[in-house]
Order: C-alpha cells, then structure tokens, then sequence
C-alpha cells in the first residue's frame, strides 16, 4: 500500500468476506483427484481434534459446513469449501486438511493422508497460506514442529493460529502467544504473527477474517471491489 492510498480496514473486509455463500464442492483422497486450479485457496492444517471444522464453521458462521466429531481423525480427505457470490468462480477456496497425529484409524490410512498433504504442499500454485491450528492450552508439540518443518521445506507460506483461546486462563495469554513467537522464529517460511482464538466464543475470529483479507488484497488488489463483497 503506498502513501497515497487509503487505509483499508481489514477487519470489516474480512467480515464482509466471510458473511458470502459458502459451501462444500469437492474431495480428495489421492493427489490426481484434486479440483483443477483456478481461485486462490488457503487451507488450514492441525493436529487430529484440534478444532478445524469448528473453525471453518465459526468463522463462516455456519454450523454444519464442516462435519465436527469428538473421534480424532474424522476428516479423512482434503475438503475444498468455496467463498462467495458465485461458487463456480468464488473469491476464495477453503481447504481442510486431513488432522495430523492421532486418529482412530490404521497406520496405512494414516501414511496415506500423510502422502497426500505433502504432495498437496508442494505441488499446489494456487495454494497461498496454510494456516497451521495448536491447541492453545498445550502450545507448540513435536508433531506440530514436524508439521512447521514440512512447510519450510515445502517453501510455503504459513502462519499459526492457537486454538481454544476460552479454555485458557487470561493471565496465560500473552505468555501462549509470546511462546509460540519465539519457536516460529527458528521456521523461515513462518509469518511472526500469531492468532490465538476461541471458535466456540468468538475471539480472535475478527483476527484470522481480516489477516485472510488483507492476504487476498496483497495478491490481487482488485479482488474486494463493492459488486464482489457487498
């Protein structure tokens, strides 16, 4: 943005943005299964029940866009959501990953998602930011490092987003946030900023809508014209 031009208000960008249609257009268990390319897609990666779907749901403010469960491992398929008026052109592809760590099924299973989230990483150009979920009541694990690691040599744009924000006490906030700060500095592909939210009560939410806008309007800067958002 240069000096002449208006500050843009990203939290009311991204509320805009996330208040369009939204819904499931397609799955993928196997890397040639995939939708062709087109629209820009963000995707959101994590450990098994960490909260993805509660996520996708709050922050598209519906409840049954993606399916929850108390079952670690339920998303078994890369599932892409479209954003926007026109869902065969939206603004925005959602992707939710398949839950890394823990899931109640067999090991091949497990190595198969493994497979195709690398393979998923690497090779996909529209593919702008992954936005890595932590359980903001344990904080940064060895499988969620493994998971950072993966990315930075995938060369691949991702920033954290510490999950549960209501079930950790407020005074633990700040000292959460700093943490994870000082790990991702050691990760070269890691944007420094870190959203810790809560999607069960709405904090932080405003947080990730507007950093995907403002992440949207730095690619195209004539994707957010009134016609498109309203």
């Amino acid at each position: 943005m240069t000096e002449s031009e208006p500050a843009l208000d990203f939290a009311e960008i991204g509320r805009k943005l996330f208040a369009q249609n939204c819904e499931f257009i397609w799955a993928a268990d196997k890397i040639d299964g995939l939708p062709p390319m087109g629209p820009v897609e963000i995707a959101f990666a994590g450990r098994s029940n960490v909260g993805k779907s509660s996520l996708l749901n709050a922050l598209t403010t519906r409840k049954t866009l993606a399916r929850t469960s108390h079952t670690p491992g339920r998303t078994q398929q890369l599932n892409f959501f479209a954003l926007g008026p026109d869902p065969k052109e939206p603004l925005l592809r959602l992707v939710d990953m398949p839950g890394y760590g823990y899931a109640a099924v067999s090991k091949e299973k497990i190595a198969g998602w493994t497979q195709l989230m690398q393979d998923f990483l690497r090779g996909r150009a529209s593919l702008l930011r992954v936005f890595v979920l932590i359980d903001g009541r344990h904080g940064v694990k060895d499988l969620d490092r493994d998971m950072l690691k993966k990315l930075d040599q995938a060369a691949l744009s991702y920033q954290v987003v510490l999950t549960k924000r209501d079930e950790v006490k407020q005074v633990q906030v700040e000292k959460t946030i700093a943490d994870a700060k000082a790990i991702l500095r050691e990760h070269p592909a890691a944007h420094p900023d870190v959203i810790f939210l809560s999607s069960h009560k709405g904090e932080g939410l405003s947080d990730l809508r507007a950093a995907v806008a403002q992440l949207l309007y730095e690619r195209d800067r004539t994707i957010f014209q009134p016609a498109q958002i309203g």
